[in-house]
C-alpha cells in the first residue's frame, strides 16, 4: 500500500535524477491544486462536462504518480500525461470554461512550464510545439464557431479566473521554490563530494610519497652494496651479474618515479627544475641503463648523435631523462628481433634557444592505426590480447606525454603495424654555451659492457663527515661508498645523537636524512644551527633522503640545507658533493672513473634528418633533374596494360605506352596501393622529421584518400590535396619545397601553400577525344560529335575538377594557337619567371613551334618542356599538351 509518506520520501531522495524528482513534485502539486479547483468549481456550479473532465484529470494524475513510483518509467509516463493534457484536458477546459474569457489561457501557460521541467530529450520540444499548436487551434476554432463555447456569466468568469490565477501562481511559486532548494542541496552535495575527492587525492599523494620513500630505502642498499661489489677484483661473470642488478634497480626506480609523478601531475603540483646539464653525460647514463635490456633480447642498440648539438644545455635533465628512458624501455619491450635506435638532432632557433629532437626507432610489432589515439592514456595498454605476456604498468607513455607537454614540447608516433614504430620527441631548450658535442664517444664515458676499474676521485684523510640516518643499512652503504676517499666518518641514528656529536666534534660536512623518528632532519638542522656551544653551526649540511620531487628539493633549500642527494645514491654523487662542500685545503684530487673494453653499443653520427621533407607522386610531371636537385622523392602510380600492372615512370615510359595505345589497345591508370603509401612514408621518415605529401586532386583520383588513410599511422605525415594534376601539381610541389626551406614547422608551410594555390593555372588541349572516351572521362555521344566536327576540347582544373572550358574547331595547329591565345591573355597578371609545357606524343618540331608561339604571346624567363607521365598520357593520348603558369600576387598584379 503506497502511503503519502512514501511519496514524500521519494521526493526527498536526492540520489535520483533531478528531472524525475521535478516530475513527481509537479505532478503531485498539480494533483493538489486541481483538487482544490475541482471543489471550487462545484461551489460555483460549473457544468458537469467540465467537472467530469477534472475528475478524469485528477484520476490520471493520481495513477501517474503511483505508476511513476512503482515502475520507474518516469519519462514515458511524463510524456503520456503531457500528451493527454494537450489533446484532451486543456481543449475540454477551453470550450467548457468560457474560451478566451475563462481561465484556460493561464493553464496553457502552466503546461509550457510543466512540459519544460518534466520531459527530457527531443520529445520535450515536440510536446512544447504541440501545446502551442493546441492553444492556437482552440483559438481559431472558437473564433469561427462561437456556439461551441459554454457561456459564463460575468460573475462566474471572474471567480473562475481568480481561482485559476491564484492556483497556478501558487503552483509555480512552489515549483520554483522546491527546484531552488534542490539546486542548493545539490550544490552543497557537490561541494562535499569535491572536498572528499580532494582529501582522497591528498591521501593518494601521501601514499605514493610514502611508498616511494619506503622503496627507495632498500634500493639504496642494493645499489650501494652492488657498487662496492663492482669495485672489487671479481670474475667477469660476477661483474656482469652486478651490472645487471644495477640496471634493473634503476629501471625499478624509473617505474617508481612514474607512479609518483603521475600523482603530482594529476594534482597539478608537478614543477620543472631546469639546470645546466651535459648532453653527453645524460646520453651515457641512458645507454648504460638500456643496453643491458637490449642485450638480453639480442637486440642491436644504436645511438646516432648530430655533431652540431650543443654540449651543454639548460633544461630539466631529470624529466628529459625520464621521458627517454620510458620511450626506450617501451621500444626494447615490444621488439623481439632487430634493433632499437636513438637519434638526437638539434635545430637552432632565435637567440640561445634550440629545439632538441629525440627519435627512437624500433623494428618491433608496430601499433595498430586504431590504437594510436589511445597510446598516451594512463593505464591503457593497446593490443592487449597480443601483448598480454609483456609486462608493463601502462603508465610510461602517459608520463611521457604529460612531461613533454609540461616542457612545451611535442611527442608524435609513426608506425606501420608489424613493421615497427618511431617516436619523435621535440623539446625546446637553451644553450648553456656555444660548445658543440662533436664526436661523441660513449664508450669512454659509460660503455655498455665496460668493466669498471674504480679509482676514487679525491682523498681527504683530515676531513670529518657526520652521517645521520635511522637506517643501519643506509649508514653502512654510505660509509662503504666513501671508504676509499679516506674521509673520517661518524654515523648516528637519530637527531638527538647528532646533537651530542656536534657538541664534541667539528664536522666539515653533515649528511642528514629527513624522516627519522623523534626529531626529523629539518628539526635537527635547525637545532644544530642554533646550538649553544655547538661546533657545527656553520657546517654545510646535505639532505640525503628518499623524498623525491622538486617540491621537496625546494623545501630543503628553504629550510637551510646546502645540498640535496636523492636515494639511492652512488659513490660518484657522494664524492662530487663532498668535493663541492669540503674545504679546499683538505681535498686532494686523485682521478676519476675509468672505463675500458666497451663495444656493445654502436654510436654513430649519420646525416641529419631534414626538418621537413616534401614528397609527391609521379603524376606531378616535373623533370627528373629538378626533383633530384631538390631531393624530392616521388611515389609511382600504376598503369595497367594487357601485359599486367607497371609502375609509372619506373617500369613503363610515355612514348612506349603511346605506341602501345595507338595500336587500339587500352591502358588504365590507378593510384599507388595503400601498402605502397605506408612503406613510402615509413622509409622517408628515416630521413626526415616531418613529411608533407602533395597528392593529386581528390576529385580526380583516389590517391589523396589512400594517402590520408596511410598517413593515419604517422603523426608526422601531412597530406595536402593539390587540387591539380600533372604540371599544376608540380608547381605546387616546387613551391612547397621553397617554403620548407624558409619555415620551421609543417603548419606554416601548409598555411602559405594554401594561400599560393589560387595562383596556379593549369589547362591542356586534347587532339582527339578518343583517349578520354577509353579512360571513361566522356560519353561516346560526345566523342562522336567531337570527332565529326573536328572539335578539340580545352580542359582546365577548376576547384579540383577537370572541366571543359572551351571547344576549339578546326585543325590541330589552329586549335593549339587559339588555346594558347586564350590561356595567355591578360599577360599583365602572369608571373613570367617560368612556364611549364607538359606534352604527350608531341614531336620535337611541334614542341619548338609551341614554344615560339608562347614566347610571341608572353616573354617568360624560362620555359620548361616535360613529357607527361605514362599515367597521365593514358588518359589524354598523343597530340595533347598543356601549359602551367603562375598568376601574380594580387598586391603586385
Amino acid at each position: 500500500m503506497l502511503r503519502p509518506k512514501d511519496i514524500y520520501a521519494y521526493i526527498r531522495d536526492y540520489d535520483r535524477p533531478a528531472q524525475n524528482r521535478h516530475f513527481i513534485m509537479m505532478t503531485s502539486l498539480s494533483f493538489i491544486t486541481l483538487s482544490i479547483i475541482f471543489v471550487w468549481d462545484i461551489f460555483i456550479g460549473e457544468t458537469w462536462i467540465k467537472l467530469g473532465g477534472l475528475i478524469l484529470t485528477l484520476i490520471a494524475l493520481a495513477v501517474a504518480v503511483v505508476l511513476a513510483l512503482r515502475t520507474q518509467r518516469i519519462q514515458l509516463i511524463a510524456g503520456i500525461i503531457c500528451f493527454a493534457m494537450i489533446v484532451f484536458t486543456l481543449p475540454v477546459e477551453f470550450f467548457t470554461g468560457g474560451g478566451v474569457y475563462g481561465c484556460t489561457p493561464i493553464w496553457y501557460a502552466f503546461a509550457f512550464m510543466y512540459i519544460g521541467t518534466s520531459v527530457r530529450g527531443k520529445i520535450k520540444y515536440v510536446l512544447l510545439g504541440a501545446n502551442g499548436l493546441s492553444a492556437i487551434t482552440c483559438y481559431i476554432v472558437a473564433s469561427l464557431n462561437p456556439w461551441l463555447l459554454t457561456a459564463h456569466d460575468m460573475q462566474t468568469a471572474y471567480l473562475d479566473s481568480v481561482a485559476s490565477l491564484i492556483g497556478v501562481g501558487v503552483m509555480l511559486y512552489m515549483m520554483v521554490d522546491i527546484m531552488s532548494r534542490l539546486h542548493q542541496h545539490q550544490n552543497e552535495l557537490a561541494s562535499a563530494q569535491r572536498a572528499q575527492i580532494e582529501e582522497l587525492n591528498r591521501a593518494q599523494n601521501r601514499f605514493f610519497s610514502s611508498m616511494s620513500h619506503e622503496i627507495r630505502t632498500p634500493i639504496n642498499t642494493i645499489i650501494g652494496l652492488n657498487e662496492m661489489t663492482l669495485r672489487e677484483e671479481i670474475s667477469d661473470e660476477v661483474a656482469e651479474n652486478a651490472r645487471n642488478i644495477s640496471a634493473a634497480s634503476r629501471i625499478l626506480l624509473t617505474t617508481i618515479n612514474d607512479i609518483l609523478d603521475l600523482s603530482k601531475i594529476e594534482s597539478g603540483k608537478m614543477e620543472l627544475v631546469p639546470v645546466i646539464y651535459d648532453l653527453g653525460e645524460m646520453l651515457s647514463e641512458l645507454v648504460a641503463m638500456i643496453w643491458i635490456r637490449a642485450k638480453d633480447k639480442d637486440l642491436a642498440f644504436h645511438v646516432n648523435v648530430d655533431q652540431s648539438c650543443p654540449a651543454r644545455l639548460y633544461g630539466d635533465e631529470v624529466r628529459i631523462k625520464q621521458v627517454l628512458i620510458n620511450i626506450l624501455n617501451n621500444a626494447v619491450k615490444y621488439t623481439s628481433k632487430g634493433s632499437v635506435t636513438l637519434s638526437i638532432q638539434c635545430t637552432r632557433l632565435e637567440g640561445r634557444k634550440v629545439r632538441m629532437v629525440y627519435t627512437v626507432e624500433d623494428t618491433g610489432m608496430g601499433i595498430r592505426k586504431e590504437s594510436i589515439p589511445h597510446l598516451f592514456s594512463a593505464f591503457k595498454r593497446v593490443d592487449e590480447d597480443k601483448n598480454r605476456y609483456i609486462e608493463g604498468t601502462g603508465l610510461g607513455l602517459s608520463i611521457v606525454k604529460q612531461f613533454v607537454d609540461l616542457m612545451g614540447g611535442t611527442v608524435s608516433v609513426n608506425s606501420v603495424y608489424t613493421k615497427g614504430s618511431t617516436f619523435i620527441i621535440e623539446l625546446p631548450q637553451e644553450m648553456a654555451d656555444d660548445a658543440e658535442i662533436g664526436t661523441l664517444d660513449l664508450e669512454t664515458r659509460h660503455g655498455g659492457a665496460a668493466r669498471e676499474h674504480y679509482r676514487q676521485s679525491f682523498e681527504a684523510p683530515k676531513a670529518h663527515v657526520l652521517i645521520v640516518d635511522d637506517n643501519d643499512t643506509n649508514l653502512l652503504v654510505e660509509s662503504k661508498l666513501l671508504r676509499a676517499t679516506k674521509v673520517q666518518i661518524d654515523t648516528v641514528q637519530s637527531g638527538a645523537e647528532a646533537l651530542q656529536m656536534t657538541l664534541k666534534t667539528h664536522y666539515d660536512v653533515i649528511l642528514m636524512d629527513h624522516l627519522m623518528p623523534g626529531m626529523d632532519g629539518i628539526e635537527c638542522l635547525h637545532a644544530i644551527r642554533g646550538q649553544v656551544g655547538g661546533l657545527c653551526t656553520e657546517t654545510p649540511t646535505v639532505a640525503l633522503t628518499a623524498n623525491a620531487g622538486s617540491e621537496n628539493q625546494a623545501l630543503y633549500s628553504r629550510e637551510g640545507f646546502d645540498g640535496y642527494l636523492l636515494k639511492p645514491v652512488n659513490g660518484e654523487q657522494l664524492e662530487s658533493e663532498l668535493i663541492r662542500l669540503l674545504p679546499r685545503e683538505l681535498v686532494k684530487i686523485t682521478g676519476d672513473l675509468e672505463m675500458s673494453g666497451a663495444d656493445d653499443v654502436k654510436v654513430g653520427h649519420r646525416n641529419r634528418r631534414v626538418p621537413i621533407q616534401i614528397t609527391t607522386e609521379t603524376i606531378c610531371d616535373l623533370p627528373k633533374k629538378e626533383l633530384e636537385h631538390r631531393g624530392i622523392p616521388t611515389l609511382p602510380c600504376r598503369v595497367q596494360t594487357d601485359h599486367g600492372w607497371f609502375l609509372d615512370r619506373e617500369e613503363i615510359e610515355t612514348d612506349g605506352l603511346i605506341s602501345y595505345m595507338e595500336t587500339g589497345r587500352h591502358a588504365l591508370t590507378a593510384e599507388p596501393e595503400l601498402s605502397s603509401y605506408e612503406t613510402f612514408f615509413a622509409e622517408q621518415l628515416t630521413k626526415a622529421q616531418n613529411i608533407i605529401h602533395i597528392a593529386g586532386s581528390s576529385r580526380v583520383s583516389r590517391g589523396y584518400e589512400k594517402a590520408c588513410e596511410a598517413a593515419a599511422n604517422f603523426d608526422n605525415v601531412t597530406i595536402v590535396d593539390s587540387g591539380q594534376i600533372s604540371g599544376g601539381m608540380g608547381i605546387l610541389v616546387l613551391e612547397a619545397y621553397r617554403l620548407s626551406q624558409e619555415e620551421n614547422t609543417p603548419q606554416a608551410v601548409i598555411r602559405r601553400l594554401e594561400e599560393f594555390k589560387p595562383r596556379v593555372s593549369m589547362s591542356y588541349i586534347v587532339a582527339s577525344t578518343e583517349y578520354l572516351l577509353r579512360a571513361g572521362r566522356i560519353k561516346r555521344q560526345i566523342h562522336t560529335l567531337a570527332d565529326t566536327f573536328l572539335v578539340h576540347p580545352q580542359v582546365e582544373m577548376t576547384e579540383g575538377e577537370m572541366r571543359v572550358s572551351h571547344l576549339w574547331i578546326g585543325s590541330k595547329e589552329h586549335a593549339w594557337k587559339s588555346y594558347l591565345k586564350s590561356v595567355l591573355r591578360h599577360a599583365e597578371t602572369i608571373d613570367t619567371s617560368v612556364a611549364y609545357l607538359v606534352c604527350s606524343g608531341i614531336s620535337l618540331e611541334e614542341s619548338e613551334e609551341i614554344q615560339r608561339e608562347v614566347t610571341r604571346l608572353v616573354m617568360f624567363d624560362r620555359i620548361v618542356v616535360q613529357k607527361v607521365s605514362p599515367a597521365i598520357s593514358s588518359n589524354c593520348g598523343p597530340g595533347c599538351f598543356g601549359i602551367v603558369i603562375k598568376r601574380k600576387e594580387r598586391n603586385s598584379a
